[in-house]
């Protein structure tokens, strides 16, 4: 019997030691504190792009919402409780709201906490009524959203679990002002967070991150799943539709292969973008053809918005400290601006 447990000690230590650094790889991954610098720029990028949108929504406010828009109120409540197509878990109260002076008045609320939210003041607040009040205008416009209302959703859903206003907003002001009561009012203090790495940061970058492998990949897989893609005419067909055609490239046309190589590598880049952006070797290379990709989108598909919003959410990938520098830098020319000769 002692014979036999030697045999087995070695064993059982090797797998105890294997389940403990997988643990600790896990507890690194998801909670290793992180500066909030690069969420605080993509709270920016994000705030001003969904204020811009709700801006673009108050010109037409009536077509989206209330009995008279285009699909009006018991109309939306139908499809998204199953009566004309299967039910899903999406609610908004603007389902229920007709009166044309609570639907302003509800919008221009709806704007200001936005404007809020992407100059960071009072972020801690502003972050979750941003999402929200965006969650409720997406259950509503079902059926007249695109790949923009999406995506920014998406981000100021994870944007705001992590103190994206500590740097780089009104907050960050306030608090250097507001520094002596802060130090004893932990309310204060939260309202108000600091700059400092936080374990909360790297969850909401992880969020991000890990969102965005999976929208890669399946849409990689879908267009996998098209001969277009294949036999490498999509980009062709996309480039020469003149309904998103911002910038005549037809001329690309007149090699075949360019387009078609085109085709194969943007397949190729969103299926393993998944697995080639998280190694440091391969990192750089993803995301440049990530900004290739979607400054393309924008500047020749007419899809400005929605190719500018992806390069942002791509941005989650860039380390706080290259935003650090910057800021030091920053500072430090305004604490010290160069001199200038005097003129004789």
């Amino acid at each position: 019997m002692s014979g036999k447990l030697e045999n087995e000690t070695p064993i059982a230590w090797s797998l105890t030691a294997y389940g403990k650094t997988w643990i600790d790889t896990w507890d690194r991954f998801w909670f290793t504190p992180k500066a909030p610098h690069t969420l605080a720029v993509i709270r920016i990028a994000t705030g001003l792009m969904l204020l811009y949108a709700h801006l673009v929504t108050a010109t037409q406010l009536f077509s989206f919402v209330g009995d008279d828009a285009w699909i009006n109120n018991a109309t939306i409540a139908g499809i998204h409780r199953g009566e004309y197509a299967p039910p899903d878990a999406a609610r908004s109260y603007l389902w229920h709201i007709s009166n044309p002076l609570l639907l302003v008045l509800h919008h221009v609320l709806t704007i200001v906490v936005t404007a809020c939210f992407a100059a960071g003041f009072l972020t801690r607040i502003t972050a979750p009524l941003a999402w929200w009040f965006q969650l409720m205008l997406v259950h509503r416009m079902t059926g007249t959203l695109f790949g923009l209302d999406q995506v920014t959703t998406m981000l100021v859903m994870y944007l705001m679990l992590a103190p994206c206003g500590a740097v780089f907003s009104v907050d960050s002001l306030l608090r250097r002002k507001l520094l002596p009561k802060i130090a004893v009012n932990r309310r204060l203090a939260w309202l108000l967070p600091d700059d400092s790495p936080s374990a909360a940061v790297t969850v909401a970058t992880r969020l991000i991150q890990i969102h965005l492998c999976i929208v890669y990949l399946f849409g990689g897989l879908w267009k996998a799943r098209g001969t277009s893609w294949w036999d490498g005419t999509a980009i062709w067909f996309a480039i020469s539709n003149a309904q998103y055609q911002s910038i005549d490239v037809t001329w690309i046309g007149r090699f075949p292969r360019l387009f078609s190589a085109l085709a194969h590598i943007t397949v190729f880049w969103e299926i393993f973008y998944c697995a080639l952006v998280w190694p440091k070797l391969t990192r750089p290379i993803v995301l440049a053809i990530a900004v290739a990709v979607h400054g393309g989108i924008a500047l020749f598909l007419g899809m400005i918005t929605f190719g500018t919003i992806m390069i942002v959410a791509n941005m989650a990938f860039l380390s706080p400290a290259i935003f650090q520098r910057q800021k030091q830098t920053l500072s430090t020319e305004l604490a010290h601006p160069p001199s200038v000769a005097k003129r004789k």
